[in-house]
């Protein structure tokens, strides 16, 4: 169980994370081009405020994947606290933007709850559609959770995709974490079975289980993680402790679209989202907090291992608005 007193809260990032908003900044220049440089080119042309102004400025909201309603939420937002300024001019606009999107990103920012008091292992079942960088955030978490001084294992329970088991067992050798794992094809609810049975009698503090790529229109594919779901309860029936979606970030509103449905099938509890750093639809993180309300865990804005941060509203905003 995750409770001895030397382990680390991962809710504490490293201390070069918190420091380092550059590289977020730069992580998300792209994004920032599309928002920041959108809101600028727009009042480049129209300096004054008005009625068309806010509604250019909905396109501009829009196009970076902010979506409809964070959108409108922001716009009726914008009108009020305009109204109560004493300034209305493009600053003015930044600075209620900043406050618009704070208070719909703020309430999001909710830590991994680690660590746990429980009889068996801390288990994270991660899920996701293939391709959203779901097996490489496993890698980069698990990393990060020995770093911060526990002890993990990974269950390889993505035996519909070839190769994934593959790549899970890279990482484990990679970082030296155990991993769980069976012939390809086997039975995905199987391995996972036995990855938790394995963590709960060797004492291990978390196990992060792997699962299909799941395509989130295919029926019969997320039926099959809810099986997942039980068979984990009949070791733990407080288990998992948290089911994570990891969704790409550049996919703009499909993101959404797979949030909605993967919740359907299980109950979510967080979500990390990954590849902002080569996408201008980083946009969609507010979309997400404002339609899902769900715990944005994390971000993932490279390729390094380090690269997997927490996610905080206020850095968020600050690389997507900084000038």
């Amino acid at each position: 169980m995750v409770s001895s007193p030397e382990h680390k809260d991962s809710s504490a990032m490293n201390d070069g994370e918190a420091r380092d908003l550059g590289r977020l900044g730069r992580a998300l220049a792209r994004s920032r081009d599309s928002l920041l440089g959108g809101i600028q080119g727009l009042f480049a042309r129209r300096p004054s405020i008005d009625a068309s102004t806010l509604e250019e400025l909905e396109d501009v909201l829009l196009s970076a994947d902010v979506g409809v309603a964070a959108s409108q939420r922001i716009l009726d937002d914008l009108r009020g606290r305009l109204k109560a300024s004493a300034s209305q001019d493009s600053n003015a606009v930044l600075t209620c933007l900043q406050q618009s999107l704070h208070d719909i990103l703020k309430p999001v920012e909710v830590p991994l709850p680690l660590p746990h008091a429980g009889p068996g292992p801390f288990v994270i079942l991660m899920v996701g559609v293939n391709g959203s960088g779901k097996t490489t955030t496993i890698g980069k978490l698990a990393a990060r959770l020995r770093t911060d001084g526990h002890s993990v294992m990974l269950a390889a329970g993505d035996t519909f995709r070839a190769a994934a088991v593959e790549q899970l067992q890279h990482w484990g050798k990679r970082i030296d974490v155990p991993v769980i794992a069976q012939a390809p094809g086997a039975d995905s609810a199987s391995v996972i079975f036995d990855a938790v049975s394995a963590a709960k009698a060797r004492s291990t503090d978390i196990l992060i289980a792997d699962t299909a790529g799941r395509l989130h229109t295919h029926r019969n594919l997320m039926e099959e993680l809810t099986k997942v779901e039980r068979v984990i309860k009949k070791v733990d029936p407080s288990a998992p402790h948290e089911t994570l979606l990891v969704v790409d970030g550049g996919t703009g509103q499909n993101a959404l679209r797979q949030a909605q449905q993967f919740n359907e099938a299980v109950t979510l509890s967080g979500l990390a989202v990954t590849k902002l750093d080569g996408t201008a639809k980083g946009g969609v993180a507010v979309a997400l907090a404002q339609e899902m309300a769900l715990p944005i865990r994390f971000i993932g804005v490279g390729e390094d291992v380090h690269d997997l941060r927490d996610f905080v509203a206020d850095d968020f905003i600050e690389a997507l608005l900084a000038p």
